[in-house]
């Protein structure tokens, strides 16, 4: 008989992920509304573009979790972890100061605003080591109470910040300063103790280096069409493309805890096949129905957020579509961080350099973006999941067979 794609355990612990991060979601699509309605198309474009900033600064704590959750698999102990943690959160800083003049520039934006988004990361660095421990011990219920209030500290203080008239600079440092408070909380809260068996190696910053590629190669996928918006289209439409975007972030981040609850599999050469097929299977399964229910769902936009943005409503669903095939992209993509074979990530760079290349010499208008986005992304999932399977069936016929005796 045919395995299923998830087990119970599996199945159990995607649900209680999936709860805390459609919490996270919901409430950031919440900030996307509003902020969407009070700042306009010009002011939101603004703001989505700051967010992208931001996500891609913070490519580092996503890597950093990987790494925490596989080295606490192998038993390191919780202190090396949290000592790596600190380092990592100190190269952040000083890479957001650094980068404030140029992002401000890039985006044309005032420096206050460009530093609030790029702040928040070094938050989300450390946040991403006491996730890292929790996924990596399995401790889904934790993780999930921890991703629930990740969102709502971020976006609860912003939307304050913006129903008090407040612009996106001052919305983004509300959510930063919501976040440190998070990370406070949670640091006090888990009384985790290094075991006595932990193995005491030192963790190099170079790990997650290695691990960071990867993903920043995903995130710049994710986002570089919002960087090159503001590029090539004008600031209504840069606006409208910008809410169509947030169902391509609905498709991609809300299966995300398909591949924090199977990442642990991965990383065992024994299952690591099994559960690359199963994390896949279950990504395009999830992104098929996200697909159908944008389609269903866009001729509610103008409705939803007014008559400015009606042009996205036939399009919406090709934004899912995006955001479902990058889905499945990161979930190839983490199975060579829970392997270490990165170097995997060299198709998702080439697709990077063609994506770039194509939006800012041909794409002009909202459609010929997602176009571009969404062509480029299927062919480069294709191509990373197929290298991470073929990887993983080499690896699991590469181990010892064990023969049980015909007395046993």
């Amino acid at each position: 008989m045919p395995r299923q794609p998830l087990d119970r355990a599996a199945a159990t612990g995607v649900s209680l992920v999936m709860a805390g991060s459609m919490t996270a979601n919901v409430v950031s699509y919440l900030l996307a509304w509003l902020a969407s309605r009070w700042l306009g198309p010009a002011g939101y474009g603004e703001f989505a573009s700051l967010l992208a900033a931001q996500l891609v600064l913070a490519v580092p704590a996503l890597a950093l979790q990987t790494v925490v959750a596989r080295e606490s698999v192998r038993g390191r102990s919780p202190d090396a972890l949290r000592s790596l943690g600190y380092r990592c959160a100190a190269l952040v800083t000083v890479l957001a100061v650094a980068l404030t003049p140029a992002m401000a520039w890039l985006l044309g934006t005032g420096i206050g605003a460009a530093f609030s988004a790029l702040v928040t990361a070094p938050m989300l660095v450390l946040l991403a080591t006491e996730q890292g421990l929790l996924q990596g011990k399995g401790r889904f219920v934790a993780l999930s109470s921890v991703l629930a209030g990740a969102g709502l500290l971020k976006v609860v203080p912003a939307v304050a910040v913006l129903a008090l008239g407040g612009g996106a600079g001052a919305a983004l440092m509300a959510g930063a300063a919501g976040t440190a408070l998070l990370v406070a909380l949670v640091r006090v809260l888990d009384r985790t103790e290094t075991p006595h068996d932990a193995a005491p190696v030192r963790i190099g910053v170079v790990s997650v280096l290695a691990a960071s590629q990867v993903q920043l190669a995903l995130i710049a996928l994710s986002s570089l069409d919002l960087l090159i918006v503001r590029l090539v289209l004008d600031e209504h439409d840069a606006g409208v493309y910008a809410l169509g975007a947030v169902a391509t972030k609905v498709a991609f981040w809300l299966p995300q805890a398909v591949g924090v609850v199977l990442y642990p599999r991965m990383a065992n050469p024994a299952q690591s096949a099994q559960a690359v097929r199963s994390a896949l299977a279950v990504l395009v399964g999830i992104g098929g129905v996200l697909v159908v229910g944008a389609l269903v769902a866009g001729p509610l936009v103008p409705m939803l957020a007014g008559d400015d943005y009606a042009a996205v409503a036939p399009m919406l669903w090709a934004f899912a579509l995006h955001g479902a095939v990058l889905a499945v992209l990161q979930g190839a993509l983490l199975s060579a961080i829970a392997s270490e074979r990165t170097r995997v990530a060299v198709l998702a760079w080439i697709g990077l350099a063609v994506e770039a290349t194509t939006m800012l010499v041909w794409a002009k208008t909202p459609g010929e973006l997602i176009g571009v986005g969404v062509t480029v992304a299927s062919v480069t999932a294709i191509g990373v999941a197929v290298a991470a399977v073929r990887s993983a069936d080499r690896v699991e016929s590469a181990l010892p067979v064990t023969v049980s005796s015909p007395d046993e």
